[in-house]
């Protein structure tokens, strides 16, 4: 580490900044060219769906992180890998529940243009965040990440 640096995996910027930044664009879009509308009936049940799972992935990650008492903000030092809860079975379950909760936004919202802008904020999650992440974790906990990484996927 460099004079200066600090112990972080340096992410562009905080996951949820970057879902709310497509969040926004994507209703934007929506105000300019308006999505064709979708029945409530499918619409409700699936937003809320995808929203409860969303918000209930989140938890379950900031519980696993309390947990361990590592910090849950990007920017801060990562102070113990967490591999229990649904870390199990996913190595971003924070970005996998806020992208199904964006889905759900987006779902019950009738938003075509919104769910669209899902996509360019997956790569740029995927990109300048969990890739960054990566190499850091694998830099801080060494073996031991690279043994997790190998046995559990990264979204799903």
């Amino acid at each position: 580490m460099t004079t200066g640096e600090r112990d972080t995996a340096g992410v562009l910027a905080p996951p949820p900044v970057i879902y709310g930044v497509a969040l926004a664009a994507g209703f934007v879009l929506e105000a300019l060219l308006p999505s064709p509308d979708v029945s409530d009936a499918v619409a409700v049940p699936v937003g809320v769906v995808l929203l409860v799972a969303g918000g209930l992935l989140a938890r379950a990650f900031i519980r696993a992180f309390r947990r361990a008492r590592t910090p849950v903000n990007v920017s801060s030092p990562t102070t113990a890998l967490v591999t229990t809860g649904p870390y199990r079975i996913s190595r971003n379950p924070g970005y996998l529940g806020l992208a199904l909760a964006y889905a759900g936004i987006a779902v019950l919202a009738h938003a075509a243009w919104v769910l669209a802008m899902l996509v360019p904020a997956l790569i740029v999650v995927d990109r300048t965040v969990i890739a960054r992440e990566e190499r850091y974790l694998e830099r801080r906990f060494g073996e031991e990440y690279s043994t997790y990484r190998r046995r559990t996927r990264r979204w799903l």
